[in-house]
C-alpha cells in the first residue's frame, strides 16, 4: 500500500472518531443512533424484561359513544394487552352516552372491549354525569360487567386498594365522605388510589373544582392517597404531585377537547388515549398511549405513606 493511501486511511479514522467524540460532548446523536431511536418507537408497547411489576392496570374515561374514536382507543388497549398483560381496567365514568341507556351496552362496551373481556380483564366503573340521566344510573350499578358494588365502593388488588366514588352533584355526599374516610383510615394497602368521574384539578374545559379541593385533598393528604383518576374533561392530563397526590385525567377514551396547562401540570394533551400503570414496591410507572400505539407521556409516582 502506498504511503499516501496509508496516510489517507489514518486521517479518515481520526476524523471519524473526532466527529463521534464531538457529537457525544455536545449531546448529538449519530445517524445510526438516530435510526435506532426512531425504530425503538415501534417497541413502545413491549414489556421491559428487567423487572416485573406487582400489578399492571389501565384507566380510560368518557368512552361510551360507540363511535370510531372509542373503537380506535379500544384497539390500542387490546394491542397493549397483547404485550403487557393486565386484568384491571378503571372506567372513570360517562360509560354510556348520551343518557346512560343500558340498552346500548353492547355497542358502547361489550363489542369494543370484547377481546379484553374474553381475556379476563375486569372493568371497574364509576358513574359519570351522563350515566345518571336514566334511572339515576341504577341499571349501570347493577350491570355485572361494570363490577360496581354500589354507587361508591372499594376493592383490593395487592398491593393496591382502589376507592370508587360517585362524584355527581346528586350523590349522598355526607354518607359517601364518611365512608371514604373510614375506608381510607382502615386500609393497610401501601398504595391507595381513588377514582371518580369529575376532576379535582384540571386545565381542561371544566377547570379546578374548588368544592372537591376542600372535600378531598385533606383526606388524600391525611391518609396517603397517592393517585386520583378521573375523566369528564375529554383530554389527557397528568399533574405533578400536589401535597403528595398525583391527579390523572384520562378522558380521551372516545373524543377530545382542547386542554391548556397549569403551573402544576406535568403534561397535558388533547389526544384519544388511555393510561397504563405499572405498580412496583416503591413507585408506579405511568404511561399514556395514543391510538397510534405510541407512548406520548411517561411519569413516575413515588411511594408515600400517610
Amino acid at each position: 500500500m502506498s504511503f499516501k493511501r496509508r496516510q489517507f486511511l489514518f486521517l479518515s479514522t481520526l476524523s471519524f472518531f473526532g466527529v463521534a467524540l464531538w457529537n457525544k460532548i455536545h449531546g448529538r446523536e449519530s445517524p445510526t443512533q438516530q435510526k435506532s431511536a426512531i425504530a425503538s418507537g415501534a417497541d413502545d408497547l413491549k414489556p421491559k424484561p428487567s423487572t416485573k411489576p406487582l400489578l399492571r392496570f389501565i384507566s380510560v374515561a368518557d368512552t361510551g359513544t360507540g363511535d370510531r374514536g372509542q373503537y380506535a382507543v379500544a384497539e390500542a388497549m387490546t394491542a397493549y394487552h397483547r404485550q403487557n398483560k393486565f386484568n384491571v381496567a378503571i372506567l372513570a365514568g360517562d360509560n354510556i352516552y348520551n343518557n346512560g341507556e343500558i340498552e346500548k351496552i353492547q355497542a358502547v362496551f361489550e363489542r369494543p372491549y370484547q377481546p379484553l373481556l374474553k381475556q379476563g380483564v375486569k372493568f371497574y366503573a364509576c358513574l359519570g354525569n351522563h350515566d345518571i340521566r336514566t334511572a339515576n344510573g341504577d341499571p349501570q350499578v347493577r350491570y355485572p360487567g361494570f363490577n360496581m358494588q354500589g354507587r361508591f365502593y372499594t376493592f383490593r388488588r395487592d398491593p393496591v386498594q382502589f376507592f370508587a366514588l360517585d362524584t355527581n352533584s346528586n350523590a349522598d355526599w355526607d354518607t359517601q365522605l364518611a365512608w371514604l374516610e373510614k375506608e381510607l383510615s382502615r386500609s393497610d394497602a401501601p398504595w391507595k388510589i381513588v377514582f371518580g368521574h369529575h376532576p379535582v384539578y384540571s386545565s381542561g374545559h371544566y377547570g379546578n373544582n374548588q368544592t372537591f379541593i376542600k372535600q378531598f385533598t385533606p383526606l388524600f393528604e391525611k391518609y396517603g392517597v397517592q393517585l386520583y383518576i378521573n375523566g369528564h374533561d375529554h383530554n389527557y392530563e397528568r399533574s405533578r404531585p400536589i401535597n403528595g397526590t398525583t391527579y390523572m385525567i384520562t378522558g380521551g377514551g372516545a373524543g377530545t377537547r382542547p386542554v391548556n396547562r397549569s403551573e402544576w401540570t406535568a403534561l397535558s394533551a388533547s389526544k384519544l388515549s388511555f393510561a397504563t400503570y405499572e405498580v412496583y414496591a416503591d413507585r408506579i410507572e405511568v404511561s399514556a398511549i395514543g391510538t397510534d400505539n405510541r407512548v406520548f407521556d411517561k411519569g413516575s409516582i413515588k411511594l408515600r405513606s400517610a
